[in-house]
């Protein structure tokens, strides 16, 4: 499969899979149907829990098994959940929902990033990695946005049904192209993790060699520092392996085990993995204060058919940020650092200003629309800057277990969302959602003063300073 047929279909299978209307409105839904803000936090904290539970068990079965099988399984799940939704619309319907979702979302996460990843690593392509991750990305918000403007003409014609189905059968289409996507090889699978030291490295000419020899010895380097033991050991050239001859015959379960514990290894004892991987969760965790958007825009006194106009102001500008994904690769941590605090601000503000309708329902349009174009700005914003970390973070693996690290992240991604989720509750009962979500924008503020130490340098610097 060349890159641009990998593209095209991992465009297709992120973008179909956010084609989903009911995102505009489940908030409202809930809502409608009896429940305060405390019961829908709860429903959120439900969701997060469950894929923080099976993040990394899964990240490491996806190092272990077919990763185009578990995405298929992810797409199946989801389907069920929003068909749960739909046929069972009360509270207990909507808690096992979320946790169907995010037991779909905990075996996609980290599960389609490796993917990708490992089948442009076999042709020696990994430099396009951050464009086509910032293209699904792109498509992603691209599905969203459609499917939140679809959202007012469904709920006019069918209401909270006609959404629930429609969003059923786009999760279902979105299954279907998941069979379509590649079987990448692994660049080290885990059946293969005991047999690496009676193999050897072939031959590679010119820099890429230069660059995978470099930052592999770093790694060896940072993990023999630390003490990897327990039938773990690392190679001259770098690749971690099991060293139990017996791992193979003692089956699948020992195979996993080991999988898991070297991606686990290698996510919190090699330092640019593990500033990689705690920068990723902070920039992906914090946007579960998106969860509370269309909230924000009915406590402004906006009616239902007008709120996913407002939210789609937000999803454009993570449109936005995804499309620049390609461009904005090599920013410096310290540039991305100003960026954020830039889009830390712009949040705090769009949010205080939106709050305000509440007091001019005169004006409610005009503050509204300021106010969530200022916060899709900064959700632009966070959002290439969690894309362009991610990229950094997959440069900067080098074990076996890319999924598992990768899911190390998402898990420590759903604490801080879950985080998020306790301090809307507990805030709520004190003050307004405005000053709630303006609150929560801060935190932007200090993860941006973390950005120039926690980015991962590109490969290219990488090499320079092993070089040097």
């Amino acid at each position: 499969m060349t890159a641009r047929s990998l593209t095209i279909r991992a465009v297709l299978f992120k973008g179909i899979g956010d084609l989903i209307p009911l995102y505009a409105l489940y908030s409202l839904l809930f809502a409608d149907h009896g429940l305060n803000t405390g019961q829908i936090s709860s429903l959120f904290a439900m969701w997060s829990a469950t894929a923080f539970l099976l993040e990394v068990p899964s990240g490491a079965w996806a190092d272990t098994v077919s990763r185009r099988v578990l995405l298929v399984l992810s797409g199946a799940l989801l389907t069920a959940g929003f068909a749960l939704w739909t046929l069972v619309p009360t509270y207990l319907g909507f808690a096992l929902g979320f946790v169907v979702w995010g037991t779909a979302g905990a075996l996609a996460s980290g599960t389609f990033e490796a993917l990708v990843y490992d089948d442009l690593a076999a042709r020696g392509e990994q430099s396009a990695y951050a464009r086509i991750l910032g293209y699904t990305r792109a498509a992603s918000e691209t599905a969203i946005v459609v499917g939140i403007v679809a959202a007012t003409p469904l709920y006019l014609w069918g209401g909270y049904a006609l959404i629930g189905w429609s969003s059923v059968g786009f999760a279902a289409l979105h299954t279907v192209i998941a069979m379509s996507l590649p079987n990448a090889p692994k660049a080290v699978s885990a059946a293969d993790t005991d047999e690496l030291a009676d193999e050897e490295t072939p031959p590679v000419a010119g820099a890429t060699a230069d660059k995978h020899t470099s930052m592999s010895n770093s790694v060896v380097a940072e993990l023999n520092r630390n003490g990897t033991s327990d039938g773990l050991a690392t190679t001259v050239d770098g690749r971690v392996e099991s060293s139990d001859a017996d791992e193979k015959a003692r089956g699948p379960i020992a195979r996993y085990l080991a999988m898991l514990k070297t991606g686990v290894r290698e996510a919190f004892r090699v330092r640019a993995v593990r500033n990689g991987v705690l920068l990723g969760a902070l920039l992906f965790g914090i946007t579960a204060f998106d969860e509370y958007f269309a909230l924000l825009a009915e406590s402004a006194g906006v009616p239902t058919a007008v709120v996913p106009l407002l939210v789609g102001l937000t999803v454009l500008g993570s449109l936005g940020g995804s499309l620049l994904a390609g461009r904005t690769e090599g920013i410096s941590g310290r540039t991305m650092a100003s960026v954020v605090g830039i889009g830390g601000v712009l949040f705090l503000g769009g949010a205080l200003i939106a709050g305000l309708a509440e007091r001019w329902p005169s004006a409610v349009y005009v503050l509204t629309g300021l106010g969530f174009t200022a916060i899709g700005l900064s959700y632009g914003i966070v959002y290439n800057a969690g894309v362009v970390a991610g990229a950094r973070l997959q440069d900067a693996i080098e074990g076996a277990a890319r999924a598992t690290v990768t899911s190390v992240s998402g898990l420590l991604g759903e604490v801080v969302a879950l985080a998020v989720f306790a301090f809307a509750a507990l805030a709520t009962t004190w003050w307004s959602i405005a000053t709630t979500l303006a609150l929560l924008g801060a935190t932007i503020l200090p993860i941006a003063l973390l950005t120039p130490f926690w980015l991962p340098p590109r490969p290219a610097d990488a090499e320079d300073k092993t070089g040097d």
